[in-house]
């Protein structure tokens, strides 16, 4: 078994390049890493470009046997942990990490999902990954995100998607209001996320809704809201209130 003891290696050196996304957006690659996200790529069948393993942790065991039989089928590489600790993307690495090569990747719309979620301007990689999240739960099977959205293959966002990523294409657009308007034309509803309303999202009906979330400090934007239908706000859950009788939280008196 061949181990990579040098971080001037051209595969160690490529691996660290699609941290960054114009990268990646060449190469159609990206990172993912953990263990239960590389089963989760086995496991829907995605095309593993190579998995990276850290040498000591074949020594430790850290890896169950069955997962060792899976990855014996890839492309394994294996490196030294000084090299591993040059390529993770995390705090406490179990050890292995994947590139994944990105597809369905075309910008065509499947119009015959009744609810298109479209991300204006969001930033942060956690709320990123919850929503794909979320909309994978769902049985949705696409997102479209604005040029200014966060990276959906950024390391950080694939990992808080917890596989999703697999399953939902993520449709970037170059003209976000421009592609609202086109999915307009196919009878499609534009309900944008807003404050200043008194509907609530609870309150609408679903059926062929395109749903705009916007950015996490200003919203969604206004040349958005010019355009939209409807909009609806996302009411908060009362975390904190307490019954007046003194019950516990789940008191019936809230």
């Amino acid at each position: 078994m061949q181990v990579i003891t040098s971080k001037d290696n051209e595969i160690i050196k490529n691996i660290k390049k699609l941290k960054d996304k114009k990268y990646r957006d060449e190469k159609k690659q990206f990172i993912i890493e953990g263990v239960k996200l590389i089963e989760e790529a086995i496991e829907e069948k995605v095309k593993i470009e190579m998995i990276i393993v850290c040498e000591e942790c074949m020594k430790e065991q850290c890896i169950e046997q069955k997962l060792l039989y899976q990855i014996a089928k890839y492309n394994c590489i294996y490196v030294s942990e000084k090299v591993f600790s040059r390529i993770t993307d995390v705090k406490n690495p179990q050890g292995m990490l994947a590139v994944i090569k990105m597809e369905n990747t075309e910008d065509k719309i499947n119009y015959n999902e009744d609810i298109i979620f479209v991300l204006d301007g969001i930033q942060d990689p956690g709320n990123l990954g919850t929503i794909i999240r979320t909309i994978d739960s769902v049985g949705l099977k696409q997102i479209i995100v604005s040029k200014d959205t966060v990276d959906a293959y950024n390391p950080k966002v694939v990992r808080s998607t917890m596989g999703a990523i697999f399953r939902v294409k993520v449709i970037e657009s170059q003209d976000i209001i421009r592609t609202i308007r086109n999915i307009k034309k196919h009878e499609y509803e534009i309900l944008a996320t807003s404050l200043n309303t008194e509907n609530s999202i609870y309150e609408i009906d679903f059926s062929k809704k395109v749903i705009i979330i916007g950015n996490e400090a200003n919203g969604v934007s206004k040349g958005i809201l010019n355009i939209a239908d409807q909009k609806a706000k996302i009411p908060m859950l009362r975390k904190n209130r307490k019954p007046k009788c003194g019950c516990s939280d789940r008191c019936n008196s809230l």
